[in-house]
């Protein structure tokens, strides 16, 4: 369990040092964590809202894997190895999308409709 600790810290290190996507969403995620914390009405609300910004995070690392591996295996163009990116980035611009609906929404709610 230590060794999985470790190499998952090294691979979050590894994440901020290489990849500037993941610092842009971890300056985010500075600034909407507390937003989100201050924003829920609830317990509940406060942890879906942090909930959105990490999995945008998880996202990211995954996504960042799948670039990593790719980028491994060879540069040269394939289509394959295209859609694996275009895939990853998908799934990370949904992340993006859900969380700042959600985001909008309880801020909607909050200023203009509360």
């Amino acid at each position: 369990a230590y060794k999985a600790f470790c190499c998952s810290v090294k691979g979050l290190v590894a994440a901020f040092k290489h990849e500037s996507a993941f610092r842009q969403e971890l300056a985010l995620g500075c600034f909407f964590l507390p937003y989100g914390l201050w924003l829920g009405e609830n317990v509940t609300q406060k942890m879906f809202l942090v909930t959105l910004v990490v999995l945008v995070l998880v996202a990211e690392l995954l996504n960042s894997a799948i670039e990593a591996v790719v980028d491994r295996v060879g540069v040269e163009h394939h289509e394959l190895s295209g859609r694996a990116k275009d895939l990853g980035s998908a799934a990370v611009l949904l992340c993006l999308l859900l969380t700042g609906a959600c985001y909008g929404v309880l801020s909607f709610m909050v200023f203009f409709a509360g």
